[in-house]
This record gives structure tokens, sequence and C-alpha cells, in this order.
């Protein structure tokens, strides 16, 4: 059995995420090749060539794969198909993009956001916006699945795959890349940090985040929202945690006024160790906090960043 696991990077670095997904394609079991596509990646390529359990490393380097294009990439992935019967991507926004294409080509039901491993063809995941977990059986001959990283501990680094360079590549001509708005930060990326600082509707204003910005400084913190606070324009809509925003699963995240509905708490129950400060009691966040603080935010994080 043989498991190809697409790599997330930006084409000079391996995002951390692939190596979880990794992990998840070890549960599964079987020999594990890494896809990098892009151009100009060969650093990407030495990395994932380090990535524990990996038998091999296929390089597509080419001016098709710069910005990843959903056309180009599952036309990739179909070709190299055959010689696998699993098919992994982390399920972020460029495996989103891509691999429901992929599955659509090889005319099977994509495994979506799996948070476990049963079997070569069974798998755990959430439904319902986390309120529930199914388990799902897959009876197809390729199985197309994207991984939820934050369920999977990343494999280690200590490999020495070998890298075999692809010759062919595909661009389908249908779509082109046109610009990038990134916004710039010198704090963690959400996804990826540590520790997380979030605020919710109970911020009242955009300008009342900066309560939070001390705080995050002081603790090397990422800031977050909810949807509540993205959705009445507070912030944009890239600090947005949960269901329909970022996933994550730090070591530490504390929930600044928010109330805690299921969609976000979807987003980032899986972290270590969850704090609250609201000063509903009754708030859903309490829920599921470790700790959890009813006062108001706003006497709160002041004290709160002198402490610190």
């Amino acid at each position: 059995m043989a498991i190809l696991v697409y790599v997330e990077h930006d084409n000079s670095e391996l995002k951390a995420d692939t190596l979880k997904t990794v992990a998840a394609a070890q549960a599964i079991g079987g020999d594990i090749d890494l896809l990098v596509a892009g151009e100009n990646c060969q650093a990407v390529a030495d990395a994932a060539a380090k990535v524990n359990g990996v038998r091999k490393v296929l390089v597509a380097d080419n001016a098709a794969y710069t910005n990843q294009l959903a056309e180009n990439v599952s036309a990739l992935v179909v070709e190299l198909a055959g010689d696998y019967d699993h098919i992994l991507a982390t399920a972020l926004s460029v495996g989103k993009n891509f691999m429901p294409r992929v599955a659509a080509l090889l005319d099977v039901a994509q495994v979506s956001d799996i948070i476990g491993v049963e079997s070569a063809d069974t798998f755990v995941r959430p439904i319902y916006a986390g309120n529930a977990i199914a388990t799902v059986q897959s009876l197809d001959a390729k199985k197309v699945i994207t991984v939820r990283a934050t369920a999977f501990d990343a494999v280690a680094t200590d490999g020495s795959a070998e890298v075999v360079a692809l010759s062919n590549a595909t661009d389908a001509g249908i779509s082109a890349h046109v610009s990038d708005e990134l916004t710039e930060s010198e704090r963690p990326d959400l996804g990826a940090a540590s520790v997380v600082i979030s605020g919710g509707r109970g911020m009242q204003n955009g300008d009342n985040f900066k309560l939070l910005e001390g705080i995050a400084d002081k603790l090397g913190a990422a800031i977050g929202a909810s949807r509540a606070a993205v959705d009445a324009g507070f912030v944009p809509n890239d600090m947005q945690v949960g269901q329909t925003g970022k996933i994550v699963a730090p070591d530490l995240y504390i929930a600044v006024g928010i109330s805690g509905a299921i969609q976000h708490l979807a987003g980032m129950k899986d972290s270590k160790i969850i704090v609250a400060i609201n000063k509903d009691p009754e708030a859903p966040i309490f829920q599921v906090a470790d700790y959890g603080l009813v006062a108001d935010l706003f006497d709160t994080l002041p004290e709160l960043e002198s402490k610190l």
C-alpha cells in the first residue's frame, strides 16, 4: 500500500502542519511519498527529505506551480494517482482548494477533515460543526483525504528520503494568479502559534482590540477573533478562529469576551489549556474552559497585562 502526501509550503519553507499530516499517513500504514509542487522550491524538497518515515520526495519544480493553482496541482496529482492507494493533504487553504477537484477527477468521494484513523479505509471526522464525531468508511479504490492537522502530533525530522525530480508539468491554462493581499505582522502566525488570545463581540469595537496587543506581546501570542467580532467589522476575517475560520490548537488559548458558540468552539476546543474571561457566568465558553474568570474584560485586561 502506498500513500501520497501533498506538502504545504510557500516555495521556501515547509509548513509544520505537513509533519502532522504525515503522522496521519503513518497511522494508515504503508509506503509514504511526499509531493512538493512549486517553483524554485528545492529548499522545501530538502526539508521534506528529512521527514521521518518517508520513502521518497517527488518534486515538481515549474512555473505552473508557483502559486499552487488548484487547476494545475489537481492535474499533477491525478497524473501521479495511479501509483497510490491514498492521497492526503492538510485541511488548509491549498489542500481544501485542490483536493475536491482531485476527488472529482478520480470519481471518488473525498473524506474531509479527519481527526483519527481507525484502519486503512475507516476514519474519524467531526460533523455538525464539531458537535458530533462520525466514523466513516470509504469503499473507493483510492482514498482522497484531507487531514485536520491539529488532531495529530508532528513526526520527527530525522529521515533521509530520496528526492526525485518530476519532468512533467501541467498548466491547465484556465486560471491565473492575479495578486496576494497579505496581512503582515511580527506576531506568530495564528495557525501555528503556541499561544493565542482572541477577542469576541464583548470587545465592543475594533479599537478595543488594542487591549489584547500588550498581553499578546508579553506572551509571544497571536491574536484571533470570533466570527461575531469579524462580522461586526472589528477586525479582518483572517483573524477569525472557528468552523469557518482557522482551526487552532495552541498550548494556551485565551478567549476574551467570547460567548462560545459551537462554531467558535469547533476551531479551538483542541487547545491544551483554555482560559475564558467573560462577564456572563452562563456563557457556554466556560463549559470547555480549564480556567474561567467572570469579570469585566475592560478591568481585567489592563490588570492582567500589568501582572505579566
